[in-house]
């Protein structure tokens, strides 16, 4: 890594040039300068709210060690992301709290990591346990949530759970959702078949997020209400949203963003360990044999089922300004600044802030944004 003290490249939203001073890990100043069309686009670094693994590093299979968060720290770091919450997903309370031990100490090893994992979020275990708004959350392990359980989590984590996903149609919802909250902590609402007034009560009560709003959800669903119409109209909600092309079609996202507004909407990439990986039928420790398009789609083998997701945000930004119909400006939004709110203002160009930045190339049409290159605290990350 070597450190930068000037960092150029144009502005996504006129495509004027853009010079940033930086020292000490911030920036210290911005102001134009002369570029030509060659010049890479320059955006904050790209922040990801749920990674469970990608390119065959899994972070839910067995307990993830120091060498597997930093491969995927270093793949997230070529799609631009300089800032992602691990995601653990439902597992036994001893699984759970072995797996957030392990992520803790990683990131206290590892200068890489405590730059870039913001927290871990804790996807379940009190899900909905009825088929399809479970997903792909083992059955077995599914429960109601328990304020004691959350505190021995986060003694494992050293503090770490920053963002936990729940279905609030349990009875312990409502207290459990006020409790985290009062800690500091994010809650989210997703994997659900919750009531319209569960949803709202969950929201009373603190709950700030919906987890990929339109997929962990039963595949039939009254035309309305619904909790999907409910989240969508709560202004207290920042929806997350799956942009790749399989997770959510171009009607679905696009209306969904108009509705939900694109201050209240993030991306997050969902990515799990196939993808990334080469065409193929795979055996995995989550949804069993895996096939993996050319396209990147991770399907059940012989089901028109998802197994997870195989993008990052270097081609689901792509997708949201093809399918939402929205500028190159208005989707980093969605990537940077949006969710860099839930973590502690990440994601902005500003003096003061951290020289977090990513360099890339893109013109209408391309299927992702090209990285040229990637700065985490002023300091060139890429090889």
């Amino acid at each position: 890594m070597s450190k930068a003290a000037r960092i150029v490249g144009r502005d996504p939203a006129d495509g004027q040039g853009i010079a940033i001073e930086c020292s000490e890990g911030r920036i210290v100043s911005m102001g134009p300068t002369a570029v030509d069309d060659a010049t890479p686009f320059l955006s904050a670094g790209f922040v990801d709210l749920q990674v469970n693994g990608y390119a065959g590093h899994d972070l839910n299979a067995g307990l993830p060690s120091l060498q597997t968060l930093e491969q995927l720290a270093r793949h997230l770091l070529g799609a631009g992301v300089t800032c992602f919450a691990p995601t653990l997903i439902t597992a036994s309370e001893q699984s759970l709290c072995e797996a957030l031990s392990a992520v803790a100490a990683a990131r206290r090893e590892s200068p890489l990591l405590a730059e870039m994992i913001a927290f871990v979020h804790v996807e379940g275990p009190s899900l909905d346990p009825a088929d399809g708004p479970r997903g792909a959350h083992p059955l077995e392990h599914v429960r109601p949530p328990s304020i004691d359980e959350f505190a021995r989590w986060q003694s494992a984590a050293e503090g770490m759970v920053g963002l936990v996903t729940l279905s609030p149609h349990y009875a312990e919802a409502r207290a459990y959702v006020e409790a985290l909250s009062a800690q500091g902590v994010l809650v989210s609402i997703g994997h659900t078949g919750a009531t319209p007034e569960q949803i709202t009560a969950a929201v009373d009560a603190g709950a700030s997020l919906s987890t990929h709003l339109g997929n962990g959800a039963a595949s039939m669903l009254p035309r309305h209400p619904n909790f999907i119409w409910t989240q969508l109209s709560d202004d207290r909600l920042t929806a997350s949203f799956i942009a790749d092309g399989h997770h959510l079609p171009a009607s679905t996202l696009k209306a969904m963003l108009r509705a939900k507004t694109l201050d209240k909407s993030i991306l997050v990439s969902d990515a799990a360990a196939l993808g990334g990986q080469p065409p193929g039928r795979y055996r995995s420790a989550i949804g069993g044999d895996v096939d993996v398009s050319a396209d990147g789609r991770l399907s059940v083998a012989d089901t028109p089922y998802l197994a997870g997701a195989g993008h990052l945000l270097d081609r689901n930004i792509a997708y949201a300004i093809k399918a939402g119909e929205i500028s190159l400006a208005q989707a980093l939004n969605l990537a940077t600044c949006n969710p860099g709110r839930f973590v502690g203002g990440r994601g902005v160009l500003a003096p003061g802030q951290r020289a977090d930045i990513t360099l890339f190339s893109w013109a209408p049409g391309d299927e992702k944004l090209t990285i040229e290159d990637v700065f985490l605290g002023g300091e060139r990350v890429l090889a």
